[in-house]
């Protein structure tokens, strides 16, 4: 582990290594960063396959007639 502070990639903040919430700066940064993940804000670019192409988008309700 390093021995000297780094920037929390949230806030910008110092976070010290030695805190349980490293490498952010406290529980907030690491909730949000969590919560970054949870709503989609962060995603691994995938090229499009295939079956994708196959498929195409997806299609909205009123677009396949369901009422839901």
């Amino acid at each position: 582990m390093p021995t000297k502070s780094s920037a929390c990639p949230i806030c910008g903040k110092p976070a010290a290594p030695a805190s349980a919430a490293y490498p952010f700066c406290g529980p907030r940064c690491r909730t949000q960063d969590l919560a970054n993940w949870a709503t989609g804000a962060y995603s691994v670019p995938v090229p499009p396959t295939e079956a994708d192409e196959e498929f195409g988008p997806p299609r909205t309700p009123e677009e396949s007639g369901s009422d839901g």
